[in-house]
């Protein structure tokens, strides 16, 4: 009931980032794949990030 009051930890921020990155990289690998390949790079930073935690 109170979730929306609830901040997200920075597991679930980077998760959210995560996911936005990857669903940018598959829509731009119909289109431009260095984009798509910069896009999934960044993604991969953030997952890393997240295995750190």
């Amino acid at each position: 009931m109170f979730s929306i009051f609830k901040k997200k930890s920075k597991t679930e921020k980077l998760e959210s980032e995560y996911k936005k990155l990857m669903s940018e990289a598959h829509q731009l690998s119909t289109t431009n794949r260095s984009l798509s390949d910069e896009k999934y790079s960044e993604a991969q930073g953030i997952m890393d990030q997240i295995s750190n935690l």
